[in-house]
């Protein structure tokens, strides 16, 4: 890039989004990687993380539809990595508890996910890595900011045209 020129905004999203395409599939490669699928990483990771989870929460955090969350967790009790047991505070949910097994590949799944993705960024300095999480973020939030004003539009448009 010539020196001076300006990084227009249709430039910069291109760049994001091709960033971003390329860093998705090496992503997926490292948790291909460790022997499960994406949904059974995810479920695991979250557990790992967060503690036991109902269904609904793991879902929430991970962001997949409820038929593969429910086929995940199916598979992940089936090899004895993941227990139901029953909410204490709602009797009609049922909590998601890793198992001794399942917190050991959860554990070493994510650590070696966790490098993999620490080399990738190797090519950052740790201030770079900084500069470049506070204006994601900051766009992120920018950008979540005016979908949900859409949003709210929209709705209250249709509310309207039912009127």
């Amino acid at each position: 890039m010539k020196k001076g020129s300006r990084i227009t905004a249709p430039r910069l999203w291109l760049v994001i989004a091709k960033s971003y395409r390329v860093l998705s599939l090496l992503a997926e490669q490292s948790i291909a990687n460790t022997g499960l699928c994406h949904t059974d990483f995810a479920a695991l990771e979250a557990l790992l993380h967060k503690g036991p989870l109902t269904i609904t929460q793991i879902q929430e955090k991970v962001r997949l539809a409820s038929g593969s969350m429910t086929a995940a967790v199916d598979r992940l009790e089936k090899l004895r990595l993941v227990v139901r047991k029953s909410s204490p505070s709602d009797r009609r949910a049922r909590v998601l508890e890793l198992t001794s097994k399942g917190k050991r590949l959860a554990a070493s799944s994510f650590e070696k996910h966790a490098k993999d993705l620490e080399a990738l960024m190797s090519a950052m300095s740790e201030k770079e890595m900084d500069q470049l999480y506070g204006s994601l973020k900051k766009l992120g939030l920018l950008a979540a900011e005016k979908l949900e004003q859409q949003e709210s539009r929209f709705r209250s448009g249709k509310e309207r045209d039912r009127k």
